[in-house]
């Protein structure tokens, strides 16, 4: 059975409020081994204050001691660590960040399968080890070796969107954006789609960067100068991929629905779209790299934090995907571990071909 591990996020959030109502469902805990970096005693601490459903906790010391059909919490925060909750505090940060680094380290030496990360607050788990943007630029440094590059994709059902720039400031989007990143973008998100998503032949939408589509340079050069080659470039290597579109008229008139991934060249531009369409079970997930990992849409959420009004469905969708995802690179990764040899090849014209398994 996967065994899959599970940041507490920042504990002043909606965190353990998600966690503890998605494993309050019985069920969940018989279809995964559930592996939580946290606090029994935190976690103890947001049930009661919610009056939520209880969960049994199943305490361990080491990832290696998780049960089969228990929900088991692995203590890894000191015991005195002080909850505020809708609070963002350095202390939320420093458990975020313990939380994070144990799983990673258990990740890597194979004591879990799957990574699904509650969120953290991006400004107090700065730190000295943690000096990223957010998880997606953590977990490629920890794991991108051999030219492996992070991909962040959103993902409901068949909506996917993929982003050429991440966590960046808006007036740095213009300039980061090069051919060379565009088409480095939407190889990985079609090897991503096919690999972990189990689709042959993806077909890609390319949004564009100006309003309009640059309006032929009026609004922009960036189409003209780098999208639109790019484009080119990607379909000369047999990459089914099309655009630019604007992205206003590619959502409202539901032009997304008509294609298996969405690459968009800045965050707002494909995150607000699909925070519209999928804020409640939408999932993020890190792609480029040899582990897996997944998270809820959703962020710390502060506001309603300790009001029992957080849904958990983004969360638990979060941990279908990563066992779904698990599951789908062992298949197509075996079924072209040995690809069979091409017995024909075309040669002239009139469709003639030679056939290699007779000599001549």
């Amino acid at each position: 059975m996967i065994k899959v591990g599970i940041t507490q996020g920042d504990i002043n959030g909606i965190g353990y409020e998600v966690i503890l109502k998605t494993f309050a469902d019985i069920r969940m805990a018989e279809i995964c081994i559930p592996v939580i970096y946290g606090s029994a005693k935190v976690a103890a601490y947001h049930r009661k204050a919610m009056e939520l459903q209880s969960v049994s906790f199943n305490q361990i010391n080491n990832a290696g001691d998780a049960v089969v059909n228990k929900v088991n919490i692995l203590n890894c925060i000191s015991e005195d660590t002080k909850v505020e909750i809708g609070q963002s505090t350095s202390i939320a940060g420093e458990s975020a960040f313990q939380s994070l680094e144990k799983a990673v380290a258990d990740l890597k030496e194979g004591r879990i399968d799957v990574l699904v990360t509650a969120p953290i607050n991006k400004h107090n788990i700065q730190r000295e080890d943690f000096h990223f943007p957010g998880h997606t630029e953590y977990l490629e440094e920890r794991f991108g070796s051999d030219g492996d590059k992070s991909l962040m994709i959103l993902v409901k059902d068949s909506l996917r969107i993929a982003l050429v720039t991440g966590h960046i400031p808006l007036a740095d989007v213009s300039k980061s954006l090069t051919k060379e990143k565009i088409i480095d973008s939407a190889t990985r998100f079609e090897k991503s789609l096919k690999r972990d998503f189990k689709i042959g032949k993806p077909r890609i939408a390319i949004l564009s960067l100006n309003p309009h589509a640059g309006e032929n340079g009026l609004l922009g050069n960036e189409e003209n100068d780098i999208i639109i080659p790019s484009i080119k470039e990607l379909q000369e290597k047999k990459i089914l991929c099309f655009g630019p579109y604007p992205a206003d008229g590619f959502f409202g008139a539901g032009e997304f629905t008509k294609f298996d991934g969405i690459l968009a060249m800045y965050h707002d531009q494909g995150l607000a779209p699909f925070k519209t369409l999928a804020m409640e079970d939408g999932v993020n997930f890190t792609a480029g790299l040899p582990i897996i990992r997944t998270s809820p849409a959703h962020g710390t959420a502060y506001g309603i934090a300790g009001k029992n009004e957080a849904s958990e469905e983004s969360f638990r969708q979060a941990i279908y995907m990563a066992i779904d995802t698990f599951g789908n690179r062992i298949e197509y990764d075996i079924a072209h571990a040995n690809p069979l040899r091409k017995l024909y090849i075309e040669r002239g014209g009139d469709n003639e071909v030679l056939d290699l398994t007779k000599e001549e």
